[in-house]
């Protein structure tokens, strides 16, 4: 018997995705997929070299403190309170009170999903080995994490230096045996928890509390997973640009490749290559030269009216130089981000080398805040440009002969007539979604407050822009979700026959959540459900695969 059970546990573990962390090589592939997978789906290990670096950082730690050194954070007071020293049979006392003073956030608990991120962000920071923590803190972190127990954070509360303080103290207080967590599925009491999975709580040792709060792992996480979600959105982009270059009869000449050469930022040629390569085969987006031909010879004339024009809208002739900045943007803000949860932002670090404490101000957010101000920006701008071309598409003056609203077609009597409003309320709420990311968009980094008696005179709200650029994210989905769906209505009234084999693909996968508009009906769920075909991937993994 015993040994089926042994089988069956080397099976579960072969399934597992297995994580290694040195405190180095961590990427934000890693962080979205162990926040939002299945916790039984990853187990977590941590290299030798690392384990071996935690123990000798944590040996200086004592050694330091045996010398009756004074040690801030560990042998001081917090912040202000730096000049106040206190004997080394203090310290514990010191790391519980802590992290008891800090809990105090406010406003809505943040996502499961963003405290799992969190607690990997911190736990790989810490695998640095320059923090002075016991490896019983990495393994209890790794503990909870494998087992799905995940601390209830509430979002509000960090100025973003010293890290993220208020956030990180429920990370804190969990290990120690305190506060809510979240466990199957319920909100249940960390001590409750504990009894069941036959674990016991930390004592938080000489710094250890301070090392664990003492961070920007909590808005790091919400920069993450905000960062993988634009990446998204920027492709989405790029299809309903290419749908409604269809939907209005437009120019797809103004995505040739040439044009892009000439101004080449690596962003905007990628968005236009991947225009002009779903607008293949389309009888709807015609090549310049093919719009020439439908228009009027001037032959022998001085004037005459053109047909078609030979440029479309600024919203579609400059998509790629929109969401060409996004594109650009993504790249050094990845690049930033996995520097920031591979490195030590703790305060003070412990250089094993040459045997010294060292004190600093890693904690600040600094790039965190500037990364996130600029990507929701970026962001809020595809909204903006998205609800830009929906108003084209809905608006009877200048949809080139779709019906009002994008209402179906009815014969001159049907009693139908003058009683539908089609897309009308979707466009509304476009706008106001558009409006509400445009808002959110006022850089948060330029509102430093000096906070706790001047000690902290400058710091970064690294936390709340990455908040922010979350919430543009989640809005700026929405809105694509309302234009996709208004683009496939205007491509069943053009004729979804002539589009281009690659946005037929969408347009199918558009149409298997939510119909043809025939009569005004709720779309509210409409919505939602291409919302979350868009948070899957799915959108980008047809094109790509296509």
């Amino acid at each position: 018997m015993n040994e089926v059970l042994v089988s069956e546990q080397d099976a579960q573990q072969k399934n597992k995705q297995d994580i290694v962390l040195n405190g180095n090589e961590l990427t934000i592939e890693d962080i979205v997929n162990v926040a939002k997978g299945e916790h039984e789906s990853f187990m977590f290990t941590v290299s030798d070299e690392a384990l071996d670096r935690i123990e000798k950082c944590n040996e200086l730690k004592h050694e330091i403190i045996n010398q009756q050194q004074p040690i801030y954070g560990v042998t001081t007071g917090f912040g202000d309170s730096v000049m106040r020293q206190i004997s080394p049979q203090k310290t514990i006392d010191l790391q519980r009170n802590l992290v008891r003073f800090l809990s105090c956030g406010v406003g809505p608990n943040s996502e499961e999903s963003v405290a799992r991120a969190t607690m990997l962000i911190r736990t790989n920071c810490l695998i640095k080995g320059n923090s002075a923590v016991r490896v019983d803190v990495i393994n209890q972190l790794i503990q909870y994490m494998e087992r799905g127990i995940t601390p209830v954070i509430p979002e509000r509360g960090s100025v973003g230096a010293s890290g993220d303080l208020v956030p990180l103290s429920y990370l804190a207080a969990i290990l120690s045996g305190e506060g809510q967590v979240l466990y199957k599925g319920e909100s249940r009491d960390i001590k409750e928890v504990l009894k069941v999975e036959g674990l016991q709580p930390l004592v938080l040792e000489a710094k250890e509390g301070l090392a664990l709060v003492n961070g920007t792992s909590f808005m790091s996480a919400f920069a993450c997973l905000a960062y993988k979600d634009a990446e998204e959105i920027a492709f989405v982009a790029d299809i309903c640009t290419a749908m409604v270059s269809e939907a209005l009869l437009g120019n797809r000449g103004h995505f040739y490749s040439f044009i892009h050469e000439q101004k080449p930022h690596f962003g905007q040629m990628t968005s236009a290559q991947n225009i002009y390569l779903m607008l293949e085969g389309s009888q709807l987006s015609k090549e310049y030269s093919q719009i020439i031909k439908t228009n009027e010879s001037i032959e022998s004339k001085t004037y005459v009216q053109l047909t078609q024009s030979i440029q479309d809208r600024y919203s579609i002739r400059c998509a790629p130089h929109v969401t060409g900045v996004l594109y650009d943007t993504l790249s050094w803000v990845k690049n930033w981000l996995e520097i920031e949860v591979n490195s030590t932002n703790d305060n003070p670090v412990f250089d094993i080398e040459t045997r010294e404490v060292y004190n600093g101000g890693n904690f600040y957010g600094g790039h965190v805040v500037q990364a996130m101000d600029s990507l929701k920006i970026a962001v809020a701008n595809i909204a903006d440009l998205l609800d830009r071309q929906l108003q084209l598409v809905v608006d009877e003056k200048f949809n080139k002969n779709l019906t009002p609203n994008l209402i179906q077609n009815y014969e001159e009597n049907d009693y139908e007539l003058g009683l539908h409003h089609g897309f009308k309320g979707m466009q509304i709420a476009c706008s106001a979604l558009t409006a509400e990311a445009l808002k959110l968009t006022n850089p948060a980094s330029v509102f430093s407050r000096s906070t706790e008696a001047h000690n902290q005179d400058k710091v970064s709200m690294g936390t709340i822009a990455s908040r922010d650029a979350r919430t543009i994210v989640e809005l700026t989905q929405h809105v694509a979700a309302i234009h996709l769906i208004a683009l496939c209505q205007a491509l069943d009234l053009r004729g979804a026959d002539k589009t281009s084999p690659q946005t037929a693909v969408i347009y199918n996968m558009i149409r298997e959540v939510t119909p043809f508009v025939d009569r005004d009906r709720p779309l509210d769920n409409d919505i939602q459900a291409v919302v979350e075909l868009i948070r899957s991937g799915k959108l980008k993994k047809a094109i790509q695969t296509n």
